[in-house]
């Protein structure tokens, strides 16, 4: 059985023809960029006068085959309009990024992660099939046997590669309720070990773990959030009104049970943006009460933070009180499990930054994905920390840091924010000769930026 909205495959193919006029139209000597209103990245960007290419059409579901568990959905689709489309089906994706409005085109070339990343690896591992609009202006259908190359240096790319147009990928069924298990510990080791328990044997306490996540408060309190489906109805919580989510954690010892809707669930940490809410005031009990609940959700408070960058009114108001400037630490990064309370204990003792998430990961295959290398069969743990520190004596003084100890633990980090490294530390991180094979073959003259002048330069 498929579903398909009227008139999605002609409105998307109109919408690829749009595309493709728009690309046609710029000068054969100009660079070329996606026009679009929105953005996840954290990055500070050079404004940039090069032609935006139209991507009007191409936010849509297209179809999702219920039999064989797939959906086609336009490059710029968000999350949130897919899920809403499969969730009455009792399906979703294998990996729901936690922000409703990353695309699944983003998640793709970008990576993202969630609670499910640690039996069902990462976005890209589930896309069968992509349709990819080179720097040559070719549209390409891409996968394991046609333009293998570039289908497996797409992840990470960030559009220097290309941008989807559309992505076939795997749907799993769920159940419409997940019992939550909030787990307490007083040690980051005893956490790190039940993690790995957990991860290893698929359950806890006897039974099979669907999703796994984490909050680490500081070292003598942190929390493993065990879900497991269920059909069993039932009270659940309400997070989107006056009560936070990563509060409702907390407890002083033991565990602590919770239920939620499925699709509560997908969005538990978009409400408040993790807890970056916070920075606004719209965790106080006084403010929250009239802050409309359409306004609780990570798009508004990002249109918040892109004011802020655009006219630094966070700088401004720490001058005028007389307080030195701040850095800006939003990071997410990746180092094996064995190597997590290492990295843990190392960034408590020199980043006052509380709390942090952690997620953690397994790839599902041994499969090569050269732009962000991690080996197979090995449990990785995803450490997301997003908040300020006073500035140091050099630009990015604790980025910098962070990037260091990360390398030396075997770890990488992702690209959507901001970066330091030199021209040799990003390539034998992040495939540099693969990239610029790949790069060769697919955008000659480089319409499209280049992946170090992207995510390091900042262009």
């Amino acid at each position: 059985m498929s579903v398909r909205p009227p008139d999605a495959p002609i409105s998307h193919t109109r919408g690829v023809q749009r595309l493709l006029d728009s690309y046609r139209a710029i000068p054969a000597s100009a660079s070329v960029r996606l026009a679009k209103p929105t953005s996840n990245l954290f990055r500070a960007r050079t404004k940039r006068d090069a032609p935006g290419l139209d991507t009007s059409g191409l936010t849509s579901v297209i179809g999702v085959d219920l039999q064989n568990r797939t959906a086609d959905v336009a490059g710029m689709c968000t999350y949130e309009d897919l899920v809403a489309a499969t969730l009455p089906y009792g399906f979703a994706p294998l990996v729901v990024p936690q922000l409703k409005t990353i695309t699944v085109g983003g998640a793709v070339s970008g990576l993202g992660i969630e609670s499910t990343s640690f039996r069902n690896g990462l976005p890209h591992e589930s896309v069968l099939e992509m349709d990819v609009l080179t720097g040559a202006g070719e549209l390409l259908t891409v996968s394991r046997d046609q333009h293998e190359d570039l289908f497996r240096a797409f992840p990470n790319s960030y559009g220097t590669l290309g941008y989807s147009t559309r992505l076939r990928i795997e749907l799993e069924a769920v159940k419409p309720f997940v019992a939550l298990r909030h787990i307490r510990f007083d040690s980051l080791d005893e956490l790190v070990a039940t993690m790995d328990r957990i991860i290893d044997t698929g359950g806890f306490d006897g039974v099979a773990v669907d999703y796994l996540d984490g909050v680490v408060f500081s070292p003598a309190e942190s929390y493993l959030c065990v879900g497991i489906e269920t059909d069993t109805p039932g009270p659940v919580s309400d997070y989107t009104g006056q009560q936070i989510y990563y509060r409702s954690i907390q407890h002083p010892q033991g565990i602590k049970d919770d239920r939620l809707t499925i699709h509560d669930y997908l969005w538990r940490w978009d409400t408040d943006w993790f807890w970056c809410s916070r920075a606004f005031g719209a965790q106080h009990p006084s403010v929250r009460r009239w802050w409309p609940r359409r306004y609780r959700r990570s798009s508004f408070y990002w249109k918040l933070i892109s004011y802020d960058q655009r006219f630094a009114i966070a700088d401004r108001i720490e001058k005028r009180h007389d307080r030195p400037p701040r850095e800006r630490v939003v990071q997410d990064i990746e180092v094996p499990l064995k190597r997590c309370g290492e990295f843990l204990d190392w960034f408590f003792a020199h980043v006052p930054i509380e709390p942090v998430w952690l997620c953690p990961l397994r790839l599902r295959a041994d499969e090569d994905w050269p732009l962000y290398p991690m080996r197979p069969n090995r449990t990785y743990v995803n450490v997301g920390f997003w908040s300020s520190v006073p500035a140091g004596a050099t630009e990015g003084a604790t980025n910098r840091l962070i990037e260091a100890k990360v390398s030396e633990l075997e770890g990488h980090k992702s690209l959507y924010s901001d970066s330091y490294y030199t021209p040799a530390e990003f390539d034998e991180l992040y495939g540099g000769e693969t990239y610029r094979s790949v790069k060769r073959a697919y955008d000659p003259d480089s319409r499209l930026l280049d992946l170090y002048d992207k995510a390091v330069r900042r262009r």
